[in-house]
């Protein structure tokens, strides 16, 4: 996985925070996000309507907040599940490669020193 966060994985975070009512400060912090672009995103889901501003002051989740939150989870697992997988597979083109690369250089180190053998007779 790449070091750095991608616009999902920006935004289900927001939305874990926002998960039991935040104010703009805490999301902006917990998160790890400038006030700039914490304000870009909040604009961006508010619009969606993954979440909703109460009393004034507190982000709270919406029910299709929740439903966000719950699917980014599962894609997450899947996508884990899917990189660990190609990871080994990737493992096993390299050993493949490796063993042609072995092969293939026993038989020219057997070439040539029945070469060898050939110009000394």
């Amino acid at each position: 996985m790449s070091k750095y966060r991608d616009r999902l994985q920006i935004i289900a975070s927001i939305l874990s925070i926002a998960s039991n009512g935040a104010k703009k400060t805490r999301i902006m912090y917990q998160a790890n996000l400038s006030y700039k672009l914490l304000c870009q995103y909040l604009d961006d889901i508010l619009d969606s309507g993954l979440v909703c501003f109460e009393k004034g002051e507190l982000y709270v989740l919406t029910a299709k907040g929740k439903e966000f939150l719950d699917r980014h989870e599962a894609y997450s697992k899947r996508r884990k599940s899917v990189e660990q997988h190609l990871s080994h597979v990737n493992g096993e083109k390299t050993a493949l490669e490796n063993m042609c690369l072995s092969t293939s250089m026993v038989s020219t180190n057997r070439n040539r020193l029945s070469k060898n053998r050939e110009l000394k007779k």
